[in-house]
């Protein structure tokens, strides 16, 4: 079981994001973002947003870091993947 999470490099309403993922199942990462008090909200079609001052907390609950080019690669690779409409 692993959750990954890339540096909060994301800008949007005045702060900085960073995304957290499974490569395994969403229950997975719904499991993990519970457990670290994340509302079920702050999931997008295939990521958690997180904001900058989340990181460390993720990072301490066992989120492997990784790159933002590795998150979209891990999320392909698992077929959990979903692109925005229109995109």
């Amino acid at each position: 079981m692993t959750v990954y999470i890339d540096p909060p490099n994301w800008p949007g309403h005045g702060r900085w994001w960073s995304h957290l993922v499974s490569d395994t199942s969403y229950d997975e990462l719904h499991r993990f973002a519970e457990r670290l008090g994340v509302p079920r909200r702050a999931f997008e079609r295939d990521h958690y947003d997180l904001p900058s001052h989340r990181y460390a907390d993720a990072v301490r609950a066992g989120a492997v870091e990784v790159s933002s080019r590795e998150v979209v690669r891990l999320l392909h690779g698992a077929g959990l993947r979903r692109r925005k409409r229109g995109a």
